[in-house]
């Protein structure tokens, strides 16, 4: 079924700095890890769309970017505007039409307009909602920025929940180190599109957009579930809220160091 689908939809031309990505990731994809790769069907093969990814490992965005290219689309990741600085990397991803995240920044918005812009003009566009590599103890999801749901909301555009497992395996959760052999199994799936029925025609409020931003996690989180044979966690781990807790037992209640 598939295999007939992607044969009737050719895959855009990638243009030479993402074709040459694909020239050096894939074969090594291919060579030193193993692929599970589900719910391709569910991945729009044309228009714009909107999909929203758990964040496990620094590996994760080779491993998602080779999915949704056997899903027959290019991806346009949003990324740490620190990895565009890298020398040679960073001009590799702004060529390969990646998107850079300036946070905490006047140019924060930029990244957004630029996303949405790729949205309307039919692109793929990933967001890793978090914002961060999980620090759920558990590597579940976390609570999410509202990124994607102020896309989806302001384009009209599907978001596709995609969870993925075992990246964490290669390079382990905030460390730089590979752990290559034996290969390890990179799991993917993508789920049906979040249904936003419930925020459309509303303005679009920082309280919308967090209910939606909800909505869109819980999808997320049960995807990966169903990768895990797991059941996901009834709240989602928030980092903000483990943080002001470890200030707060720092400095104690009377704000006076510990």
């Amino acid at each position: 079924m598939n295999g007939q689908r992607d044969a009737e939809v050719a895959r855009p031309r990638p243009g030479f700095w993402f074709g040459l990505v694909v020239l050096i990731v894939k074969p090594f994809l291919v060579v030193w890890t193993k692929q599970d790769f589900r719910g391709r069907e569910n991945m729009p093969r044309t228009g714009g769309v909107v999909f929203a990814a758990n964040h496990i490992s620094h590996f994760d965005p080779l491993v998602l970017g080779f999915y949704i290219w056997e899903c027959r689309r290019i991806p346009r990741l949003l990324g740490k505007a620190s990895v565009f600085k890298l020398p040679i990397v960073g001009r590799i991803l702004g060529s390969a039409g990646q998107i850079p995240v300036y946070r905490d920044s006047a140019e924060a918005a930029d990244a957004f307009r630029a996303a949405v812009a790729a949205v309307e003009q039919g692109e793929c566009v990933g967001v890793y909602a978090e914002g961060t590599i999980t620090r759920d103890p558990d590597l579940w999801p976390m609570t999410g920025k509202t990124g994607a749901a102020r896309i989806a909301l302001m384009t009209g555009c599907p978001v596709i929940p995609i969870a993925n497992w075992g990246a964490h395996e290669v390079i382990p959760p905030y460390t730089h180190s590979f752990r290559l052999l034996p290969r390890k199994t990179v799991r993917v799936l993508a789920g049906e599109p979040v249904d936003l029925s419930a925020f459309h025609g509303k303005p679009i409020t920082t309280e919308l957009l967090h209910e939606a931003t909800e909505v869109i996690m819980a999808a997320v989180a049960a995807q990966l579930g169903e990768l895990r044979g797991e059941t996901p966690p009834k709240e989602l781990y928030d980092l903000r809220r483990h943080r002001a807790a470890e200030e707060k037992n720092v400095t104690g209640e009377d704000g006076e160091a510990r």
